[in-house]
């Protein structure tokens, strides 16, 4: 039986090459489902080739287009909405369930997989930013399996596969420093989008690309491994990787360290995540190694301040990691519509975490309530500028 896929965000970076691992493997894999937010032709362009049992737009404004688009195809059952999301991820024939969506929006159909007992690829980093332990918590309580797709985090996982309950002492997580690695701060005032969307080796959607530029997705990541694996932040050193080839280590009690390396080609986390604990083959480049240096540099949190607040974050625990991801979420929509500076971003984000309501043990609403908060002392601090 072929496994039935349901991908949340399959107009994406993350969703479209889903759909390449899924076509090279089609007697294994299926789309079930095919979800995004706003790209109603590209998703109609999906479900013609794909043929998936359903397909959702977020946007419910978009529901009537899509469904014309797809009205000479009655077996593809189309719906919009939050809502919507929710329910098609606990389906019965959905086996896995890839959550490809970017940002906060991504939190409540996770849950709802969770719940159902799905098994999780986990590529929706905010979800574990903003609510790790009642994720984790979640997946003990219902047993489902959640499996990274971030590159270096499938590496970590990687590099622990057989390891047992072997101790962690240290978990090395690279970053390739974005395209501001060299740039003073007097240079990095005066950035634009357009300077931050060109990323040096990956090829990601906007809203990370700006992030791994100011370092905002790293510290999201430093989050991630958190939950994931159960390492105090204080265990997670972030090296400055630029050529992208160490997608991420694993340093051992013994001293012993153990890496995954590759060339930048998200199909394959994609891919293991899908086929694990089997290797599946995957056609592309192979790594070189005589091409280029290996080369490693420590961050600097000063010019990067987002690294230095997602471990204040943390480190602070409860709300505030969610906090830190609303406020990020506004000012990175604002900077790619040049209504924000890049070293503005940082400043709004600190003052968000300053000013908003503090929760140590927060609730399911807790995590929806801090978001809107945060949403709107960041939205407030923007106007001011």
């Amino acid at each position: 039986m072929k496994k039935q896929i349901c991908i949340l965000g399959s107009t994406g970076s993350i969703g479209t090459q889903a759909l390449d691992v899924i076509s090279r493997h089609a007697d294994l894999y299926e789309a079930y489902c095919l979800t995004a937010n706003n790209r109603v032709d590209m998703l109609a362009e999906q479900a013609r080739r794909f043929r998936p049992a359903c397909v959702v737009i977020a946007n419910e404004s978009l529901y009537d287009r899509l469904k014309e688009q797809l009205s000479d195809m009655p077996d593809i059952k189309v719906y919009a909405g939050a809502k919507a999301l929710d329910e098609v991820v606990e389906a019965g024939p959905v086996d896995m369930v890839l959550t490809a969506m970017v940002g906060f929006a991504g939190l409540s159909p996770t849950i709802h997989a969770i719940r159902a007992g799905k098994k999780i690829c986990l590529a929706n980093k905010e979800t574990l930013v903003v609510a790790g332990e009642l994720i984790c918590s979640l997946a003990a309580k219902h047993h489902t399996d959640i499996l990274p797709v971030d590159s270096e985090h499938s590496a970590i996982f990687q590099s622990i596969v057989g390891e047992g309950d072997n101790e962690i002492e240290k978990i090395l997580l690279t970053a390739s420093g974005g395209p501001f690695r060299n740039f003073s701060l007097d240079e990095m005032r005066t950035v634009k989008a357009a300077d931050a969307l060109k990323h040096p080796t990956w090829d990601m959607g906007a809203k990370i690309t700006i992030d791994s530029a100011s370092m905002m997705n790293k510290g999201f990541e430093v989050i991630e491994a958190k939950w994931l694996f159960g390492v105090a932040p204080e265990k997670i050193q972030v090296l400055v990787h630029p050529q992208s080839v160490v997608h991420s280590a694993v340093q051992f009690r013994d001293g012993g360290v153990k890496a995954q390396l590759g060339v930048p080609d998200m199909r394959l986390p994609i891919q293991y995540a899908f086929s694990f604990p089997e290797r599946l083959s995957l056609e592309g480049p192979r790594l070189d190694f005589f091409s280029q240096p290996l080369e490693f540099f420590e961050p600097d949190m000063q010019r990067f301040r987002c690294l230095a607040m997602a471990y204040e974050a943390i480190g602070k625990g409860g709300n505030m990691p969610c906090v830190l991801n609303a406020a990020n979420e506004v000012v990175n929509e604002a900077f790619r519509k040049d209504r924000c500076g890049f070293l503005d971003m940082a400043d709004i984000i600190a003052q968000t975490m300053a000013k908003a309501t503090f929760i140590q043990t927060p609730a399911y609403d807790d995590y929806f309530n801090s978001d809107a908060e945060a949403r709107r002392i960041a939205a407030s601090l923007l106007a001011r500028q």
